[in-house]
């Protein structure tokens, strides 16, 4: 029976009858809401949407999607542009309303659900003065976002989000309930910290937090194209010795029109300093890539979940995105030539290039501790494609490869899994390219552990050893 005879005789009655959230079906008040995901690319048309309530329902929706033959997809925040989230025929199991976060602030932990996003952890952990290492948009989920590894403001400072990772609950696909740590199912512990959405639906994590700076220091650095080759150059030089409290982002983007900043393309260099005790250290050193090379414009912040959220705007629901990503060691004149020449061809608003500078804590994490890739990578480039007429897809797309093409014989081979999109089809192609060798190996041994039919195939899919 194929998904779509399955659907259509069954009704959703049994299934509702089976859960505590409620069932959107085509035709329920919010459906077409519902079945949407971030990037407007993927249009699909879920059989049946769950929005679980707990891990019973989680389980149910699990058990029913077993049973009769259908798809299953996996939601959390439904921000990933390869579009896993949702699914043509099959169910969806939306885990928005598992958005708790518990602070623990006397050891330093929070536990966070499977549906939330970044933005309810940053206004949970603040009036501690806590924060978990995450990402840089403040509406990614924190499920797929620590899944796929999870690089931002912090990677620097305390690495990945994964890397912050100290337990979870997992539903698998024989709908047991586990409880993960470093001394219960360590091995899938291990496989959660970068291996993707493989193994089961997480519904919590927990987290190791780590002290807020009580006045944040992070400020963007704004050049006019006349002043980005000095700039680069300034910037690539700054990066060499930098202590581990200090992330930057190198950013080339047309602003959109809500951030009141023109309408020409800009580089960004925006810098975050997250020692919470010596404030003053990070000024001077900001002040030294200033006078290395003077901005046009620049923008201070001091408060942490508005720093967290500043680029919101950039990943508006409904977008329509494409996205490379590669990593690299040297931004010398030639590679920045590469980039200056294709950052200089894109006037439309949306699309961006990041180029993430890496190293600290997250390059001390030995490449076997996680399945993350490319642990001694100096930089990873982000060019993403976001715009919002289904017209220029084929340009824009278009662009976006090219410009990766342009960077392949600098790349290093390492992939971020959450910067991938859907092209190799069933994923499995994507999870080759990121993982490899020894590394899917071993995801390919924990997968025929916890789901050896591929119940979870809606990601950069794993396949059971």
């Amino acid at each position: 029976m194929d998904a779509t005879t399955a659907a259509t005789d069954e009704p959703l009655a049994q299934l509702r009858s089976r859960l505590t959230g409620p069932v959107l079906g085509a035709g329920d008040e919010g459906y077409d809401e519902a079945r949407r995901v971030w990037n407007g690319i993927i249009d699909r048309f879920p059989w049946a949407v769950v929005r679980v309530a707990d891990e019973d329902d989680v389980a149910a929706a699990v058990a029913y999607a077993r049973e009769h033959g259908l798809p299953l997809a996996v939601r959390g925040g439904g921000h990933g542009v390869a579009g896993y989230g949702t699914v043509d025929g099959g169910v969806v199991i939306d885990l928005r309303s598992l958005d708790g976060v518990e602070v623990h602030a006397q050891d330093g932990t929070v536990t966070v659900g499977g549906g939330a996003r970044l933005a309810d952890v940053d206004r949970a952990t603040t009036p501690h003065g806590l924060v978990v290492p995450l990402g840089v948009v403040s509406q990614t989920g924190v499920g797929g976002l620590t899944l796929g590894g999870g690089v931002g403001w912090l990677t620097r400072a305390y690495g990945l989000a994964a890397d912050n990772v100290l337990g979870a609950t997992v539903v698998t696909a024989s709908g047991d309930r586990l409880t993960v740590s470093g001394t219960e199912h360590a091995e899938l512990l291990w496989g959660l910290r970068g291996g993707g959405g493989n193994f089961g639906v997480v519904t919590s994590f927990t987290f190791r937090a780590h002290r807020l700076p009580p006045d944040l220091y992070a400020v963007e650095l704004a050049y006019a194209e006349p002043h980005w080759p000095a700039a680069l150059r300034a910037w690539e030089e700054w990066t060499r010795d930098l202590p581990d409290a200090m992330q930057s982002i190198a950013t080339f983007i047309v602003p959109p029109p809500e951030l009141g900043a023109g309408d020409q393309p800009l580089l960004i260099l925006a810098s975050m300093w997250a020692d919470p005790d010596d404030r003053a250290t990070g000024e001077r050193l900001v002040a030294e890539l200033r006078g290395a090379s003077p901005p046009d414009d620049e923008t201070p912040e001091s408060d942490w979940p508005a720093w967290q959220s500043a680029v919101d705007v950039l990943g508006a629901r409904g977008r329509r995105g494409y996205w490379r990503n590669t990593s690299f060691d040297r931004l010398d004149d030639e590679v920045a030539a590469v980039v200056l020449r294709r950052a200089a061809e894109q006037r439309w608003v949306g699309t961006g290039i990041d180029i993430h500078h890496m190293g600290g804590a997250f390059a001390r994490v030995p490449e076997e501790a996680s399945p993350f890739p490319a642990r001694g990578a100096r930089f990873w480039l982000n060019v993403y494609g976001a715009w919002t007429d289904a017209a220029d897809d084929t340009a824009r797309t278009e662009w976006v490869r090219a410009f990766a093409a342009d960077m392949a014989p600098f790349s290093t081979g390492g992939l971020y899994v959450n910067f991938m999109g859907s092209e190799s089809g069933d994923g499995t192609g994507a999870a080759r390219a990121v993982y490899g060798g020894g590394t899917l190996d071993r995801l390919a041994r924990l997968k025929r552990r916890y789901d050896p039919e591929n119940v979870f195939r809606l990601n950069h899919n794993v396949l059971p050893a």
